[in-house]
């Protein structure tokens, strides 16, 4: 190979590196939007489907609304034995006492096993990890039979009360990674300043914790609101029906289903969802970049 042939290759070369160096980016956002666009292709159509008349809803597999029907969302909204909004409104309920209760318990708990000194730290510390894998089937039994005994059963305190003993382990475990990146300087400098192991959890730990708190309270809400197996279990009365409760009832296995309606408080039953996710993003990320979770 000639001198002058070799020049030639290496700018041949060159010039499909620097080529493929401006279309790259163009291909790997073309590949995203695709892959976005086939993830969020299930929710688009729940949101046109509800807004068509429900003997089209199941013709058109595409995204394109030619009979405009806003009054799905009327008529769903009244469709069931009560109005949507006291749905909404006892899912409201659950929900913010899961959150006070996991915020209150998960991060005591997490505190005595990340600073506190006590018999069979370790193996308490295990026994919690280990309750992450415990799938809630296995449980679900005992459980009802319990609450039923003590008269709970179609009330909000199955579903609320347990919060209030740290049973949610992973919101323990990212609090105890938390808590461990924070110095020990700052608790010797608060003892010597005269507080106690509540004074240092509540002055100096917690404030620090609010990443962790966020995340918590994120993620619980977003399950609990989502829930259905247990809300299913302990609510039988349709008065205390949550929202993914109520939108089963929606579905009748002797009678024609209002598609229509149904997928019209779906929609509605996502807004919260889309909101606290869009809101709180920035704080699941930092709590979980900080807590040594990847």
């Amino acid at each position: 190979m000639t001198t002058e042939t070799l020049r030639t290759t290496v700018a041949a070369r060159r010039r499909t590196g620097i080529s493929w160096a401006r279309v790259r980016p163009v291909v790997i956002h073309v590949v995203l939007a695709g892959s976005a666009l086939v993830m969020l292709y299930p929710v688009i159509w729940m949101v046109v489907s509800s807004l068509r008349p429900g003997n089209e809803i199941f013709r058109d597999p595409g995204i394109l609304v030619k009979d405009l029907r806003i009054e799905n969302y009327r008529v769903g909204w009244n469709a069931l034995t009560e109005p949507f909004t006291r749905y909404l409104l006892n899912s409201a309920v659950v929900v913010l006492g899961a959150i006070l209760g996991n915020l209150v318990s998960c991060s005591m708990a997490a505190y005595a096993f990340a600073r506190l000194e006590f018999t069979a730290k370790r193996l308490w510390f295990a026994i919690m990890l280990l309750s992450i894998m415990l799938p809630i089937h296995v449980v679900i039994v005992p459980q009802y039979i319990l609450f039923s005994q003590a008269g709970w059963i179609n009330t909000f305190l199955p579903l609320v009360v347990p919060k209030l003993l740290a049973t949610d382990a992973f919101f323990v475990f990212l609090m105890v990674q938390f808590i461990r990146g924070i110095p020990r300087e700052l608790d010797e400098a608060a003892r010597i300043d005269g507080c106690g192991r509540a004074g240092i959890f509540l002055r100096v730990i917690l404030p620090l914790m609010v990443p962790a708190l966020a995340t918590t309270a994120i993620f619980t809400f977003i399950w609990t609101w989502n829930d259905f197996f247990s809300q299913l279990i302990y609510l039988t009365d349709p008065k205390m029906y949550t929202v993914p409760v109520a939108l089963r009832s929606f579905v009748d296995a002797t009678t024609s289903t209002s598609w229509g309606s149904m997928f019209a408080m779906s929609v509605v039953s996502l807004v919260p969802v889309f909101l606290a996710f869009l809101f709180g993003q920035r704080f699941l990320i930092k709590g979980i970049a900080t807590t040594g979770i990847k």
